[in-house]
């Protein structure tokens, strides 16, 4: 479903859709302390913080991401494109070490 603009309601809930650059890098899994995402795994095995992670996404050297915010905090959010398995929430975790 679509709003006026015609942004779906998912794609509404982000504050920025960033624009990727070709050589940008996925996130392969979500990066865990303690249950709570504090980082995150790309594509070539580098292991970044959330903040890294959004500083890169604004760049578009990260694929697949938008930017949202909660409490004034800013997180990555899957940008809807109707596959569950690459959804951020459905990656592996990995500990912190």
């Amino acid at each position: 479903m679509s709003n006026i603009t015609g942004r779906s309601l998912p794609m509404m809930a982000l504050d920025q859709i960033p624009t990727f650059k070709p050589d940008a890098k996925n996130i392969k899994a979500l990066v865990k302390n303690e249950g709570r995402v504090v980082g995150y795994q790309l594509s070539d095995n580098t292991i970044i913080s959330k903040d890294q992670a959004i500083a890169l996404a604004l760049n578009g050297d990260i694929k697949g991401v938008g930017i949202a915010h909660r409490k004034g905090s800013k997180y990555l959010k899957s940008l809807p494109d109707g596959l569950e398995s690459n959804n951020l929430s459905n990656l592996p975790s990995i500990s912190q070490k």
